[in-house]
């Protein structure tokens, strides 16, 4: 990318931490300020849209915090480079010592800004798994469509069911397909779901009731859903979840 623009999106929910890295980037040259946006949710729009070169991403902000919003990135066509902006030292110096693109201590110095930006990079899988521990439980599921990443809310999810190498996500009005694991993800969020089946995650908010169904002379239980007209099947083995909602 050498003698070319480059183009960068800058993040951070604060608006003194954007007018500074605006003034910062004005001084260096070769650099074109495309867009600013105040939290993950607006970075991902206007990466989409303007396919920068470079997200500068504060860690910390609300509605999507910088380590999602870069991990979303990562799914894009067209990936940026991930420079993290943090006023937080913690984990993301450790995490970025493995040789990473950057992360920008505040307050960030010039010198400092033009040097990341001259290594940027595509962040590695392996860094984005290093920072982990700062990550919070997602908000959004990224899904792939027709080349552009949607972002569908947690909230508005009513199951996560395992078909092949493929999670299906299930709302109210549509399906999606996910690649990721049914394991990983009751890990990250077995507070919202519950496994009701050994392929099948539940929303527990969309859960109105279960009842028994009799199906080829089986009786099973069956967990009755929100807004859907499917049911999902409780499997033997998770029983003692019913047990305990009873017993409450």
């Amino acid at each position: 990318m050498s003698g070319s623009l480059l183009n960068v999106v800058i993040a951070d929910d604060e608006p003194p931490a954007r007018n500074r890295l605006r003034d910062l980037l004005a001084d260096i040259p070769g650099v074109a300020l495309v867009g600013e946006a105040r939290h993950g949710n607006e970075a991902l729009d206007l990466a989409q849209q303007l396919q920068p070169h470079v997200l500068l991403l504060d860690i910390r902000m609300p509605s999507m915090d910088g380590i999602e919003a870069a991990s979303h990135a990562q799914k894009l066509a067209q990936p940026p480079a991930i420079i993290f902006t943090t006023a937080f030292d913690g984990y993301a110096i450790q995490a970025f010592e493995m040789n990473a693109v950057d992360y920008l201590l505040k307050p960030i110095r010039q010198e400092r800004l033009a040097s990341a930006l001259h290594k940027a990079r595509v962040l590695l899988p392996a860094q984005l798994e290093a920072l982990r521990p700062l990550q919070r439980a997602r908000t959004h599921f990224s899904v792939s469509d027709h080349g552009r990443i949607l972002l569908i809310p947690v909230h508005e999810v009513i199951y996560l069911r395992a078909e092949l190498k493929y999670v299906t996500l299930r709302t109210r009005l549509q399906e999606y397909l996910i690649e990721e694991s049914l394991t990983s993800l009751e890990q990250e969020l077995g507070h919202l779901f519950l496994r009701l089946h050994r392929n099948c995650l539940v929303a527990q908010a969309s859960i109105r009731g279960y009842e028994k169904r009799n199906n080829n002379g089986e009786s099973r239980w069956h967990a009755i859903l929100k807004d859907v007209p499917e049911t999902v099947a409780v499997s033997r083995r998770q029983y003692h979840l019913l047990r305990k909602l009873v017993s409450h």
